[in-house]
């Protein structure tokens, strides 16, 4: 009976860990879109701005998902150091972004959403 209920809860953490990530990647992508607004309509700088807001803290929910599928349910320390590893990417493109490098800033982002899918895939 317990080690039922753990094995519940436990696959309950990685789906939560699934749907960050899932979300992280879909709001990477969303930026994608943004920045072609950002570069043709008068809009698209608060859209892009307010997108970025929403994809720092995307991340930031799955580097929480992660700690609560690694530490309570005795799973691996990897999701972790690969949500952790994302926070920093997206701390980077947020401060380069801000600086207005894009030199730095595009190819960062399309790098952000390959390894975001590719962590989608791999869960």
């Amino acid at each position: 009976m317990a080690a039922t209920q753990t094995a519940q809860l436990t696959t309950r953490r990685f789906d939560f860990l699934r749907l960050t990530v899932g979300l992280q990647t879909l709001t990477i992508f969303l930026q994608a879109v943004s920045s072609g607004l950002l570069l043709s309509t008068s809009y698209g700088e608060t859209l892009h701005s307010a997108g970025a807001r929403v994809m720092y803290g995307a991340t930031m929910l799955y580097v929480l998902a992660a700690v609560l599928a690694w530490k309570p349910g005795g799973g691996s320390p990897r999701p972790v150091l690969h949500a952790t590893g994302f926070l920093v990417l997206a701390s980077v493109q947020v401060a380069v972004g801000i600086a207005h490098v894009p030199a730095v800033h595009l190819p960062l982002g399309v790098l952000m959403f390959g390894l975001s899918v590719l962590a989608l895939v791999r869960r």
